[in-house]
């Protein structure tokens, strides 16, 4: 099988070679780019971290400031975050293994009410965990850590590869990556090739933009990339 991945990158080459290693051919088009940011990081104090991507923890371990917060527990939505967090230094990690609604509720057993949780995240968030939070009485405080910028056309790889009908499948992480996607798709005057592509999504939130476009999506039955996989 073919397959198209448009996730950012580190995690784009990641997913890549555990797909080629299944014997899928790949190809690996970010459609979005991501730039750490360097916004002051408030006081504190704080009694956990939370971490809604791998591109948060990636981005919050670049900033000079970052490291008088790796004692404090680090709750991370799915395991390659986790794993992220434990990497760059974090000790005390909670894997929530679901999206930012697991993620508020793990924080919210684990935590009383009145804790103070920093969330660095970056500029567009699929959900709101500040308001999840708000029920259980804990206050999250957001610091936007990083930026991401849309591509603005398609690789030649994949460009070929879809204008060619090569790509049988493509994975999609977030809905801004596929609203891109579709973006770009146009732009190359490739709509038609999409048809015969099945597109797997992580979620319906994921895969909102490609039903409005009229295609037919298949959705994991987890939002991680292991149900993602199970589509295949």
């Amino acid at each position: 099988m073919h397959i198209l991945v448009t996730r950012p990158q580190p995690a784009a080459s990641q997913t890549a070679k555990r797909l080629t290693a299944l014997g899928h051919e790949v190809t690996v088009d970010p459609m979005l780019r991501i730039a750490p940011l360097m916004p002051e990081l408030p006081a504190g104090p704080f009694d956990a971290v939370a971490f809604t991507s791998i591109n948060g923890v990636t981005a919050f371990a670049a900033h000079p400031d970052a490291r008088r917060f790796f004692e404090l527990p680090a709750f991370a939505v799915g395991p390659r975050t986790s794993k992220e967090a434990r990497a760059v230094g974090f000790s005390k990690v909670t894997d929530c293994d679901g999206d930012a609604s697991a993620l508020a509720g793990r924080i919210a057993e684990a935590l009383p009410k009145g804790a103070r949780v920093l969330n660095p995240a970056g500029e567009d968030r699929a959900a709101d965990l500040q308001a999840l939070l708000a029920a259980p009485g804990i206050a999250l405080e957001l610091v936007i850590i990083y930026g991401a910028a849309p591509a603005d056309a398609l690789s030649e790889e994949a460009r070929a590869a879809l204008a060619a009908g090569t790509v049988t499948a493509a994975l999609h992480f977030s809905q801004r990556t596929v609203k891109t996607l579709l973006s770009c798709v146009a732009a190359a005057g490739l709509n038609d090739a999409l048809t015969g592509v099945r597109e797997l999504c992580l979620s319906e939130q994921v895969a909102e933009p490609f039903v409005r476009a009229g295609l037919a999506v298949e959705v994991a039955g987890q939002p991680n990339e292991d149900a993602l996989f199970e589509l295949l």
